[in-house]
């Protein structure tokens, strides 16, 4: 049986500037983004160099002046999901909005704005429960439940007002202080 010959991957023809506000426009009807994020889709689909950033820059800009694309709109729902939903804490979400691209100063004053006045160890506590988590009962459960709440973005001080309250052993607790951050 003969090869068949590979046929050379056609190489797309960079979009217009229609063409990626379409696409633009497409994409975020699929799911909400960051400036960032957008600009990094539409990278590939337009030439490179002076004129593809020009390009993208033009889109960003007639996005923004419809509202599709907003930074701060973004960062606020985002934050709002992360905690109703998922109930992280304020670390967690700060890093997740820095990598989403939201400037720094954007993502600290949302975050002010919505964990001001927010139960820091009410919310560890509804993440325990949402996750099943079980008192422990030794110092290795003890460091797995502090592990999980510092990936949630909790606070060390919250951490071990829940550890205390579940009547952890201060031997045990004197231990996991070495892990602390």
């Amino acid at each position: 049986m003969a090869w068949a010959k590979k046929k050379p991957k056609k190489i797309p023809e960079p979009l217009d500037e229609k063409a990626l506000f379409n696409y633009a426009v497409g994409s975020l009807g699929r799911r909400m983004r960051t400036v960032v994020q957008l600009t990094r889709l539409m990278r590939p689909k337009v030439e490179q160099g002076e004129t593809g950033e020009q390009k993208i820059a033009a889109v960003v800009e007639k996005l923004k002046e419809y509202n599709f694309l907003d930074d701060a709109a973004f960062a606020t729902n985002f934050t709002r999901l992360r905690q109703e939903n998922q109930s992280f804490g304020r670390r967690r979400v700060q890093q997740d909005l820095t990598q989403k691209g939201i400037h720094p100063e954007l993502a600290a004053e949302t975050l002010n704005t919505a964990y001001s006045d927010i139960d820091e160890e009410a919310l560890a506590r509804q993440h325990l429960t949402r996750k099943r988590t079980k008192q422990p009962t030794n110092d290795k459960e003890a460091r797995r439940i502090m592990g999980q709440l510092m990936r949630a973005g909790f606070s060390s001080t919250v951490i071990f007002k829940i550890l205390k309250t579940w009547n952890v052993p201060e031997e045990m607790l004197s231990g996991l202080e070495d892990v602390d951050e």
